[in-house]
């Protein structure tokens, strides 16, 4: 039986020859047990505490702190996420027609700059730390089916605007299946006015995706050819979104960032994006 802030038995079975795929006995110390790492680091994740802080049940904060650091260089917890989404796909867990786009800003702390050059994001914006009105801030940009699971997601500085990310967000989704090509579209898509822009919709158009985008509230040069209809009873469904955003949240490691590389901060959203998968998958089972 799982305690709080651990994984529980059926999510371990699920991610466990990821997580764990066993090595052969060798000379030194025996490797301690990845599932009780894993479980200090959700610990970290939802607490919101210093690793040095971390409980004795899940050993040395040390130990826990190089193997969080070691699953997020190797790619362990995004092909974790990616399983997760395989499995909710098969089992109809996952909405792969209506998609939902939206941000969040994320208060940084003053400990969180100063992270240097080395390990900023491929896009040249630094460690995803920006000045707004906020302050220090980051944005989350992500994307979830109308079941609230969360597809991909990026980091920017607080001050990029959202239809910026857009394009990036949707063409790095691959939702994997035993057959036939990798899940990259969907029928309809639902964004709120900062999505509001010809470009992003002409990409819409080019992949045949529906877009259900609130226009904004100013003056506009009439266009050759049919009105763009606003769908108003499928863009309530956007709520979903932001409800996820706010179970987000409630993971003190993520309402605040305290990490100083992006690289870090994008661990721990992957590691709740695999909470919430686990929560949708196990949601109505015994």
């Amino acid at each position: 039986m799982a305690g709080r802030y651990e994984i529980s038995d059926q999510g371990w079975a699920l991610i466990e020859d990821i997580v764990s795929p066993g090595t052969p006995a060798g000379r030194g110390r025996p490797r301690r047990d990845d599932r009780q790492m894993l479980n200090g680091i959700f610990w970290i994740l939802c607490s919101g505490a210093k690793w040095r802080d971390l409980p004795e049940r899940f050993g040395p904060w040390k130990t826990v702190y190089q193997r969080f650091r070691q699953w997020r260089d190797d790619g362990t917890l995004e092909r974790s996420l990616s399983r997760l989404h395989l499995k909710l796909r098969e089992d109809g867990y996952m909405d792969l027609d209506t998609w939902m786009v939206d941000s969040t800003s994320i208060r940084a702390t003053r400990s969180a700059a100063g992270g240097g050059k080395k390990g900023a994001l491929e896009n040249g914006v630094g460690h995803a730390l920006g000045r707004s009105r906020g302050g220090l801030t980051t944005k989350i940009h992500l994307v979830c089916d109308a079941n609230g699971v969360p597809l991909s997601f990026l980091l920017s500085p607080g001050q990029h605007a959202d239809s910026r990310y857009l394009v990036p967000v949707m063409e790095q989704i691959r939702l994997p299946g035993h057959t036939g090509r990798p899940r990259k579209r969907c029928r309809h898509l639902l964004a709120d006015r900062g999505y509001d822009s010809d470009r992003l919709r002409r990409y819409c158009d080019r992949y045949g995706i529906r877009p259900t985008i609130r226009h904004r509230q100013m003056h506009r040069r009439p266009k050759p050819g049919l009105p763009r209809l606003f769908e108003r009873p499928r863009y309530r469904r956007r709520n979903v979104i932001e409800r996820l955003f706010g179970w987000m949240k409630e993971k003190r490691r993520l309402c605040t960032r305290y990490d100083k590389l992006a690289k870090s901060y994008r661990a721990m959203v992957t590691l709740a994006c695999i909470e919430r998968c686990l929560r949708v998958y196990f949601s109505d089972r015994a």
